[in-house]
């Protein structure tokens, strides 16, 4: 059984928590974000440190406390350094280039493909093959990096598509005549 509950949170400065009953608050210089906790997981904030225990003395509760402490971890670690997810193209001819909250992607369709950008997350493009995925909300980080992969998976035989960044894409043979 896990017991990443036991361990404690740190709280670096510049970030102010606060507990209302369930709901916690984090804010930090790069944003605020909101969680509110499961019935059977208590928080308690010593000085710098956060600690969540399981209220109950369940299996269930103690797998909670261990998920709302890794949340907790990121929603501190999000408001204060922020989360990043790196994609590459490959292909030939395959582009992405951001214009404000849109992401314009040529990925060898007849038609360009247009991302809306939900609010909270940043996406830049340094070059034309690679697309920086940025935000305080790991969770929605992930979740964007993986719709704009959507769009073209690297597929096994050529290597083409959007991979995240150092990717193994397992590389198949041709068949044979």
């Amino acid at each position: 059984m896990s017991r990443i509950a036991n361990s404690p949170v740190p709280v670096p400065s510049g970030v102010e928590v606060t507990i209302s009953g369930a709901d916690l608050n984090v804010k930090g210089a790069k944003g605020a974000l909101q969680l509110t906790l499961h019935e059977s997981v208590s928080i308690a904030q010593d000085d710098n440190v956060l600690m969540l225990k399981a209220a109950k003395a369940t299996q269930q509760s103690s797998a909670l406390a261990g998920t709302f402490r890794s949340l907790v971890n990121n929603m501190v670690l999000g408001v204060s350094e922020g989360f990043q997810k790196q994609l590459e193209l490959q292909g030939v001819g395959y582009r992405a280039q951001a214009q404000g909250q849109k992401l314009n992607l040529t990925l060898g369709f007849s038609h360009p493909v247009v991302y809306e950008v939900p609010k909270g997350v940043e996406i830049e493009t340094p070059t034309q093959t690679q697309i920086i995925v940025k935000g305080i909300d790991k969770q929605q980080v992930g979740q964007v990096a993986a719709e704009i992969r959507a769009f073209r998976p690297p597929e096994p035989y050529k290597g083409k598509g959007v991979r995240y960044a150092n990717e193994y894409v397992k590389r198949k043979e041709a068949k044979k005549k």
